[in-house]
């Protein structure tokens, strides 16, 4: 066959079934396979190190002319002159894992086997509303960092939401650097949103609604929930998953398991007397493992929220989520003189500057302290206006 051209490559027909290939006579491995469906696909064929007899395909005729055709093979020619393998290469990038895959692989090898279960739900709601949908058939090793910002963007109208996603994506990309699935990390860099801390705790009247609407409610298992958690400012999780051995009502404490914990240490807290009655008043006769027993047997209450709307509801309070009964907790601590020590140890907060959310109520007690020294200072002013003046003589 002499050298490919457009005219010959056009003219070319089979009747095998499996199709044939046409040499090209000027560079030697070149070709064209030709498909009975017309279909006509240039290829280079050469052996490998192993001496192993490999095709690499170099794209169809007609988006590849055959002179185009014939650099590319010549590209790959040299490639295999240096001891690589162009088909071996392209089947590896074929198979290469995908983003789906690095969140499967993430799932199982990280996030089931080192984190709670809570935390594991959210990763895999974040990765199937937000991540997948984008980048889920990307390959790992082509997604770039103007893609991550491309779907950090989109999130711009809820920004706890897109700093969440976005550090879910840098750990994955980080093991998927660790195994050796892309040499860099795309999310580094990418500048996050301002993030907002809510400031939201009842009290007052709102208190004492909130306080009645949850004794009030039906469904006294979930309300008693709710009513430990505003008591200890313990977490939600930390409150449903909460087990009978873990008390000593006696001695009025509560070991939380390292496993429970968001720190990932056990935690000592020491109840309060209004604690430890809701807790005695709880146990009675009941012989189940978990405080909050679940409808499905030996498993926990897990959701409480239908709850938590109607308590809310009946308070007349809006906007109140359950993890603002652990802001309420600390609140009421800080404004009424306790430190942010004590109440961060309380809390089980690791970081001092996690506590310091709520210094600024701390003011009120700050100000009596003030206000007693001022009125000594005033007292000592109106004693030293109201002495009688005796005039000295020269």
């Amino acid at each position: 066959m002499p050298k490919l051209t457009n005219r010959t490559v056009d003219r070319l027909r089979t009747d095998e079934p499996n199709g044939s290939i046409v040499w090209d006579d000027a560079i030697p491995g070149f070709g064209v396979r030709v498909r009975p469906s017309g279909r006509r696909t240039y290829l280079v064929q050469y052996r490998n190190q192993a001496g192993r007899t490999r095709r690499y395909t170099l794209g169809v005729h007609g988006a590849l002319t055959p002179s185009a055709a014939r650099d590319l093979a010549r590209q790959s020619l040299a490639k295999v002159a240096r001891g690589e393998d162009p088909a071996e290469e392209a089947a590896q990038r074929k198979s290469a894992p995908t983003v789906a895959d690095l969140a499967e692989d993430y799932l199982a090898r990280h996030a089931v086997p080192y984190k709670r279960a809570s935390s594991v739900e959210n990763d895999r709601s974040m990765l199937a509303r937000h991540i997948l949908p984008k980048l889920g058939r990307r390959k790992v090793e082509a997604v770039r960092r103007r893609d991550v910002e491309v779907l950090y963007q989109s999130l711009r109208a809820t920004p706890y939401c897109a700093n969440r996603v976005l550090s879910l994506l840098g750990k994955m990309f980080s093991l998927a650097v660790a195994w050796g699935w892309r040499a860099d990390n795309p999310t580094r860099g990418v500048e996050r949103f301002q993030e907002h801390k809510r400031e939201r705790w009842v009290s007052g009247e709102d208190l004492e609604r909130l306080v009645q609407a949850i004794e009030k409610h039906p469904n006294q298992r979930a309300a008693k929930a709710l009513l430990l958690m505003l008591l200890t400012g313990a977490r939600r999780g930390e409150v449903l998953s909460a087990t009978w051995d873990q008390f000593d009502l006696e001695q009025g404490s509560w070991t939380k398991p390292a496993h429970v914990t968001k720190q990932k240490r056990p935690e000592h807290f020491p109840l309060s007397p209004a604690a430890i009655d809701l807790l005695q008043g709880i146990k009675g006769d009941q012989a189940t493992k978990f405080l909050f027993p679940g409808d499905v047997p030996g498993r926990p209450l897990r959701n409480i929220k239908r709850v938590w709307r109607r308590v809310c509801r009946d308070a007349g309070l809006e906007g109140l989520r359950i993890h603002d009964l652990r802001h309420t907790f600390a609140s009421h601590l800080v404004s009424g003189g306790e430190s942010l020590y004590i109440v961060g140890r309380l809390l089980g907060h690791t970081q001092v500057a996690t506590t310091q959310r709520y210094a600024h109520l701390a003011d009120d007690p700050l100000r009596e302290a003030s206000d007693r020294f001022g009125r000594r200072i005033s007292s000592a002013l109106e004693k030293t206006a109201d002495a009688q003046v005796i005039p000295l003589r020269r």
